[in-house]
C-alpha cells in the first residue's frame, strides 16, 4: 500500500530534482532527498558535485535545510535519482542522521517506490559505534 507521506515526499523531491551545470566546476541536482520530521515538516535538498571534494549529498543538504528551520528530529527519509529510482543514503549521511538524535535509529528509510518498502536506519548501521 502506498503511504501518503511517501507519495508527498517523493513528489517534493521530484520538484527539485533537475540535473544542471552550475559552473565549469560544479554540477547539481542529479540526486534529491526529502526528509519528514516528527513535527510533520518536509525538507528537501539536492546534491552538488565539484571538481574536488567539496560537494555535498542531497540528504545532508536536506538536513541542513531542516536545521536552518530549527527542526531536528527526522521520522522518514527518501533519496531519488533523476530517473526516479530510489537510493539508500550514503554512509556519511547515515552517520550524520544517527548523531542528530537519540531516537534516530528508528528513522524509516524508503527502499522502493511506488511499491513502498522501508528499512530502519539502525538496520543499515547495525553495529553503530556510539
Amino acid at each position: 500500500m502506498l503511504s501518503n507521506d511517501w507519495s508527498i515526499m517523493y513528489e517534493k523531491a521530484k520538484e527539485v530534482l533537475q540535473e544542471r551545470q552550475i559552473s565549469k566546476f560544479i554540477e547539481a541536482g542529479s540526486v534529491a532527498a526529502a526528509i519528514k520530521t516528527v513535527t510533520g515538516n518536509i525538507y528537501v535538498g539536492v546534491c552538488f558535485d565539484t571538481s574536488c571534494s567539496l560537494g555535498m549529498c542531497a540528504e545532508r543538504n536536506a538536513i541542513a535545510n531542516m536545521i536552518t528551520h530549527k527542526d531536528n528530529k527526522i521520522e522518514k527519509v527518501l533519496v531519488i535519482t533523476t530517473n526516479g529510482r530510489v537510493l539508500f543514503p550514503c554512509g556519511s549521511c547515515r552517520e550524520l542522521m544517527m548523531q542528530l538524535d537519540e531516537s534516530a535509529a528508528q528513522i524509516e528509510i524508503l527502499m522502493s517506490y511506488p511499491k513502498v518498502k522501508t528499512i530502519l536506519l539502525n538496520e543499515l548501521l547495525p553495529n553503530w559505534w556510539a
